[in-house]
């Protein structure tokens, strides 16, 4: 074989002999036959994409990969990389898991099915609440999707969404996308300290409140100390409680449902993927009371014939398809895979092992900023709060300056203000701890 074309795979490239086999057995010309594409929409210029074989292609993706560069990173804010095993990808990677598309017909879908059927249990177990989807895009759609829930399900009138001050701009817009269509308005509450500012919360808060949003850890990587206190006040004016969280977060901190949370959404692909720099999963849960309303797929247990336990996709999107007057979302697809390496992820960890991992993350996150703290010229956290994996630190000199040349010793962190830098340790070596700490006492002298 010389590399340019297989026998024996359904994805590999034909031969023209092969190609006009196939145009005949279904009588026709061209493969552009194939294709009835409108001429308004039809591209007929060409992408200057030479052709080339595997291995080529292999050859050229590594030689521009080759030119990022090789950086340590201690960057976080909503995007985390930590360790995945092995084994993760080895099931992952099965054809029957990778090849999968919706999971419609259970007969052959059970182990996929029963997969996400965990995921959904491992975040019902996580946030003390009933129901969890088998995934959704992203952190940023949930959070549109628990607005439009909570503007269909409150009894009352209500139009403003309260969001912190700090939130993500990018989770900020994707909510303002989400409810753009609506009477909703989002609007900024604000923090004081890295936590919710609770009384000038108490004074936002009023009966046009239809959700108010919160998170846990902050993205400032602070551990919200008021939560039950924002969930009674989300309570008496009947607005739904949301909170952002993720689930490794989740295995050590308050349980949502226990400080009144009506419905918590985030990330869950910290367990199941590295790093993937925008790629992600979201979470969706929330009470039972809602179960008709929640957007994407539920996958349920079920009997067969012969009394065996079985799985199904319970409530899905191709009902919004079909009877369109009665659907809640435009959710059209999930994340299925990425659900199945989370749930993969967790269940190699175990319970205990995510307890530990999440341990980890506040315990090393205090050891680091102790450590810069004893720097001149570095205050570390800037926060008086607990932290979660990540925190803020102050920097005498000019933040941007000292992440350039940080970033010229081979580290990368998130410039946060004029003269703040954000740190994160999720998955960042234990070996790389004191280079990096070396580093930021040259490059603030």
């Amino acid at each position: 074989m010389d590399g340019t074309h297989a026998t024996g795979s359904p994805y590999a490239p034909h031969t023209d002999e092969e190609r006009a086999a196939m145009l005949e057995a279904v009588d026709a010309e061209t493969v552009d036959d194939l294709f009835d594409i409108p001429s308004s929409v039809r591209f007929e210029e060409e992408f200057g994409i030479d052709a080339r074989t595997e291995r080529e292609t292999r050859r050229l993706v590594r030689s521009i990969l080759g030119r990022n560069d090789d950086l340590t990173e201690f960057l976080g804010r909503g995007h985390y990389g930590y360790y995945v095993p092995s084994l993760v990808d080895h099931l992952a990677d099965r054809s029957e898991f990778l090849t999968s598309y919706t999971q419609y017909q259970p007969e052959v879908s059970q182990g996929f099915l029963q997969a996400l059927f965990e995921y959904q249990s491992l975040l019902v177990e996580l946030t003390g609440l009933e129901i969890a989807n088998c995934s959704m895009y992203d952190a940023a759609t949930a959070l549109g999707e628990a607005a439009t829930l909570a503007d269909r399900v409150r009894d009352t009138d209500g139009h403003r969404v309260l969001i912190p001050d700090l939130l993500l701009e990018g989770r900020r817009s994707t909510l303002e996308n989400y409810v753009a269509g609506t009477d909703l308005l989002v609007e900024e509450y604000p923090t004081d300290d890295g936590n919710v500012d609770l009384t000038a919360l108490e004074e936002a808060v009023d009966e046009d409140v239809v959700m108010l949003y919160a998170e846990n850890p902050t993205v400032r990587g602070t551990i919200e100390e008021h939560l039950a206190s924002v969930g009674e006040l989300a309570d008496e004016a009947d607005a739904l409680f949301t909170l952002g969280s993720d689930p490794i977060a989740l295995s050590l901190l308050q349980r949502p449902a226990d400080v009144g949370v009506d419905v918590v959404v985030g990330d869950a692909s910290v367990l199941g993927l590295p790093t993937s720099y925008g790629m992600g999963l979201g979470l969706f849960a929330c009470r039972e009371d809602y179960l008709r309303q929640v957007p994407g797929r539920l996958v349920g247990a079920s009997e067969d014939a012969t009394d065996r336990r079985t799985f199904t996709l319970t409530l899905q999107t191709r009902e919004q398809h079909i009877r369109r007057e009665r659907a809640t979302s435009n959710i059209c697809t999930n994340q299925a895979w990425v659900a199945l390496r989370t749930a993969m992820h967790a269940a190699v960890l175990g319970p205990s092992g995510m307890v530990d991992l999440a341990e980890r993350g506040v315990s090393r996150a205090e050891d680091l900023a102790a450590r810069l703290d004893d720097l001149v010229g570095v205050t570390a956290p800037v926060h008086d709060r607990h932290h979660f994996r990540e925190f803020v630190a102050h920097v005498d000199q000019p933040a941007r300056a000292i992440a350039d040349d940080l970033e010229k010793r081979g580290f990368a962190v998130h410039v946060v203000g004029d003269h703040e830098i954000q740190v994160c340790v999720a998955g960042v070596p234990d070996e790389r701890l004191d280079p990096f700490v070396e580093a930021v006492g040259e490059v603030v002298r």
